[in-house]
């Protein structure tokens, strides 16, 4: 055999053999594998002989593949850089660093917007106006008592028919041709309000000793006067009902003859104010036609009261007695005449479980019935100003409700002192009474109860104070306290068996003792079945039809429940709630209220042994149980449940056990209500050794319904200033829960109360403060005033309320309550000493 040398494997040509398909690794490089290294099918080929011949196609390598068997390890692709493990690590954990820190800053600034909101600091900027806003403003409002017409041939501005067209199809009525006729109308004779047929004093005479406002019994008060009919195109009231309540619909008051018995139209030289000598004045002298003007200096009202008691005592209910306070002994026996102390006299403390006299009962003696009396009870502070307007407001209030009833009502100022650090009034009697001759206008000053913040905090200490409207606002303060010195007022005065809690900012066109009579009589005799259902919405007669219709519908969406806004995709494939199946029904009824709904625990239960109980069950019952009643609690605005709304004091409710949810309330809002005594003492009672209480708006309902008293809302007559299309405002203010006015997110009260705003009754209107200054001859928005009273603008088609042509005369309205009415200034007339002229020298 020949020698094997390196020449031997040459080709012929001398090139080396090519070695295809061979791959070389690094051995070090273990992470580099791909499949196929797992290839066992790879076929090896054997090295030919030394005569083997091979050319550059068919090259046979002269290595086998390499084949590994360690474990496969992840890796990356050839070539690629990787980071180390450990700096993989940190950033890892930078990165989860970073987003909870993200995170935990979003949830902080939310908590802190939240608490900007809260506390009313967050500038949102200017939004979107509502809807409401776009409806044109009604102008016949502003009629005057020249171009007056009866009720029954009044067609009115609002509502109407075509109120229900797309605003863009309404057509409004022209008043031009008829303002045309104006001029050539004479101007109507006023009559007495005490002639109305529907007076309170024709609808329920009774024998009342005439009162007088001086000692000598000689100075009377001219009755107000009235106009028959109301301007022409004169809008209806578009909620609540004058017929419903018997209150006079077909007569209208302009200013003078409301209020020019009270010293408004003449000068303080005769007596009077020396306000509302502007304008027009004509026909104004009939108001003192029969009775002389009231020369008002010098008048108490306190001994005017006093002395009216006093002559028709015999018709009510005697004087429960007062005992000497538990402040130990005098020597001096005159000490104990409760005369001498009358501020400091408590009455006797009724004892704990003693039954209470029944609202609706009636105490005789020798077979005539002893009526029971009402203190009205008007809230205010130290450092008001009295102004003329208030001054006259509230000699109509005491003159309409006091002497007209014959001592029936008695009128109280509820005075709070802001700063008792720097007036010490219940260190000094003397600081108590220089803080009242200082602040209240001399006829006036024998009214005032004096009250502070510290005096209810020491009455009504262990209170858990949520502070629901910041650590500025607390729980004993006057904002949300309120009802504590009303409380107090009442268990210091037990010669009322009713109160009516009223605001220096309340007025009425009408006779007070006319609207307050006729209300609680209305209010008496409302039945307890559906009572709580019907209170709690809106009474529109154009939308609801009559009274029964509305109680009706009433029941009917509480007891079987209505899609409504805030339910309409309950039962929506994919909406499935706690409690609710899938795809079942979204209209659900509520359980109607009958008797007392207690607490969720029944350690939150006060005094609950002599609560009203239902007679019979709610289907037994035949609209019966309590006609005839005496209302414990009568409000102006629906009694409506908080739970679920927007309402900003919804959970202002202090002193329970919330292990199960906030317990049953109910609230209205403007405190302006009447509370019968049984109530106040279950309030102040369960105040005190509780430590109950609740946002003043919500108490006095709440311990209603807790306890099972009678409660009423009232629908007296409500005015809107826009042209709305009446089904929509119907379904703005009743869309809370089935129907309600609350009970859920959508309710008109919290976020949606804008909507209220155009309203005669509400405590943010803006339409009620306009039209009283408006009636009292002012300019609002450079519009009414003396020229246009006076004169006709021909040059003004009449279509809005800057292009009404004027010339009318006096603005009149029908009987209206409009709150808030603040800082009326009138002109005033302007007071110059007398200067003793020298008489001349005829020799000069």
């Amino acid at each position: 055999m020949g020698v094997f040398s390196l020449n031997s494997v040459r080709s012929r040509d001398g090139r080396l053999p090519i070695y295809e398909n061979l791959k070389e690794r690094d051995s070090n490089d273990i992470d580099s594998y791909d499949e196929s290294d797992y290839d066992d099918s790879s076929v090896i080929s054997s090295p030919g002989t030394n005569n083997s011949r091979h050319t550059s196609s068919s090259a046979t390598p002269i290595m086998s593949k390499k084949t590994y068997s360690l474990a496969r390890r992840p890796g990356r692709a050839l070539g690629a850089y990787r980071l180390p493990n450990k700096v993989i690590r940190y950033l890892c954990i930078g990165l989860i660093s970073t987003i909870l820190l993200f995170m935990f800053t979003l949830i902080r600034a939310s908590q802190n917007e939240n608490r900007r909101l809260v506390e009313g600091k967050v500038d949102r900027g200017p939004m979107a106006p509502p809807i409401w806003e776009q409806y044109p403003f009604l102008t016949r409002y502003y009629g005057g008592i020249r171009n007056l017409v009866s009720l029954q041939k009044n067609v009115a501005e609002y509502p109407r028919p075509e109120d229900e067209l797309p605003l863009d199809k309404l057509s409004f009525v022209n008043y031009t041709s008829m303002q045309d006729r104006v001029a050539s109308r004479a101007l109507p004779a006023s009559k007495e309000n005490l002639a109305h047929p529907k007076s309170i004093f024709k609808t329920a005479p009774e024998t009342i000793t005439e009162c007088f406002v001086d000692k000598e019994n000689q100075v009377r008060i001219p009755h107000i006067r009235y106009y028959e009919g109301r301007p022409s195109g004169f809008p209806e009231a578009i909620l609540g009902s004058y017929d419903l309540l018997d209150l006079p619909e077909d007569i209208c008051y302009e200013r003078y003859g409301r209020y020019g018995p009270y010293g408004f139209g003449y000068s303080v030289r005769a007596g009077g104010l020396g306000v509302g000598e502007h304008g027009e004045k004509e026909g104004i002298d009939s108001t003192w036609e029969k009775t002389p003007r009231v020369n008002w200096v010098d008048i108490d009202w306190a001994g005017a009261q006093k002395r009216c008691y006093q002559a028709n005592a015999a018709r009510y209910k005697p004087l429960p007695d007062r005992v000497a306070p538990p402040h130990g002994f005098f020597v001096d026996e005159r000490a104990h005449n409760p005369s001498l102390f009358s501020r400091d006299v408590l009455p006797e403390t009724v004892a704990a479980g003693e039954k209470p006299t029944s609202a609706s009962s009636d105490e005789k003696t020798g077979g005539d019935v002893k009526l029971p009396r009402t203190a009205v009870v008007i809230r205010c502070w130290d450092e008001y100003w009295f102004r003329e307007e208030d001054v006259m407001n509230i000699r109509s209030v005491i003159t309409e409700l006091a002497l007209a009833s014959g001592g029936r009502y008695d009128v109280h100022l509820l005075v709070q002192v802001k700063n008792d650090a720097m007036y010490p009034v219940w260190a000094d009697a003397e600081t108590y009474e220089r803080r009242i001759r200082d602040r209240i206008p001399p006829e006036l000053r024998g009214l005032v109860t004096l009250w502070t913040e510290t005096q209810m905090l020491s009455l009504y200490q262990g209170i858990y104070d949520l502070y629901a409207r910041g650590p500025d606002l607390p729980v004993h303060g006057v904002y949300r306290g309120l009802q504590m010195a009303m409380q107090y007022f009442a268990y210091q005065h037990p010669e009322y068996d009713y109160y009516w809690q009223w605001e220096m900012d309340i007025r009425y066109t009408g006779h007070y003792y006319d609207l307050f009579a006729k209300v609680e009589n209305w209010a008496k005799e409302q039945p307890r079945k559906g009572l709580w259902e019907r209170n709690s919405r809106f009474y529109m007669p154009t939308v609801h039809g009559t009274w029964d219709d509305f109680k009706q519908m009433a029941r009917v969406q509480s007891e079987m429940g209505i899609t409504g806004a805030d339910n309409i995709w309950d039962g929506v494939a994919g909406n499935k709630k706690k409690g609710q199946a899938q795809g079942s029904f979204a209209t659900r009824g509520e359980r109607t209220v009958w008797g007392p709904e207690r607490p969720h625990e029944q350690e939150d239960w006060f005094e609950e042994e002599n609560d009203p109980k239902p007679p019979t069950t709610y289907e037994k019952d035949k609209y019966i149980w309590g006609v005839g009643e005496e209302a414990d609690y009568i409000t102006f605005n629906p009694l409506f449940d908080p739970e679920g709304t927007t309402w900003g004091l919804a959970d202002d409710i202090t002193g329970y056990n919330t292990t199960a949810g906030q317990p049953p309330r109910r609230a209205q809002i403007i405190t302006a209500s009447r509370m019968s005594r049984r109530l106040l003492m279950t309030m102040h009672r369960e105040t005190a050794f509780k430590k109950h209480f609740a946002f003043p708006e919500m108490w006095p309902g709440t311990v209603a319904l807790q306890h099972g008293y009678k409660a009423v809302f009232v629908p007296h007559p409500l005015y809107v200033d826009r042209e709305w299309p009446t089904e929509l405002l119907a379904r703005t203010l009743n869309n809370g829960k089935n129907g309600a006015s609350g009970g859920s997110r959508t309710s008109v009260f919290g976020q949606r109360e804008h909507n209220l705003r155009g309203l005669t009754w509400f405590y943010d209107s803006g339409f009620a403060p306009n039209l009283y200054r408006r009636w009292l001859g002012l300019k609002v928005n450079n519009d009414g005033g003396e020229e246009f009273e006076l004169t006709e603008d021909k040059s003004k088609n009449g279509t809005i309320v800057s292009e009404m042509r004027g010339g009318e005369g006096r603005m009149c309205l029908p009987p209206m309550l409009l709150h808030p009415i603040k800082n009326v200034d009138l002109p005033v007339e302007e007071e110059h000493d007398e200067v003793e002229v020298p008489e001349s020298d005829p020799a000069a």
